[in-house]
């Protein structure tokens, strides 16, 4: 089943942040095609190397982060964005300060949805 969705006009502080590990919070903002979320890591968080299906843009919002992408490394700052299609390997490690991501995917994420909204898809 599918869930009709409005348009909408949010504030990230009203959206509620999840811990999902430590030393990062995420907020997310999700329609039927397209998620956003806005990630907060603590200073010298590593995610680990990964892949999926899904396209992501990454907008640095704050602080200073060492990607790794396929095999290469590079270092983003605020004001920067970085693509990914579908099934690159990429991961992050922060710098020495906070950091502020917003990640952007299409098709969302079905796996970062709370259990109750992913049976509504």
């Amino acid at each position: 089943m599918s869930t009709t969705f409005v348009p909408q006009h949010l504030a990230w502080e009203a959206i509620p942040s999840e811990h999902i590990a430590e030393g990062i919070e995420r907020r997310m903002i999700y329609g039927d095609r397209l998620m956003i979320c806005r990630l907060r890591f603590d200073p010298l968080v590593v995610t680990a190397v990964h892949q999926h299906p899904h396209e992501q843009m990454t907008i640095v919002e704050k602080g200073r982060v060492r990607f790794t992408i396929e095999n290469e490394e590079r270092i983003a700052s605020a004001g920067d964005v970085l693509h990914f299609p579908s099934n690159v390997w990429h991961g992050a490690t922060m710098l020495d300060e906070e950091v502020v991501l917003i990640d952007i995917f299409s098709p969302i994420r079905e796996e970062f949805l709370p259990a109750a909204a992913r049976g509504t898809r």
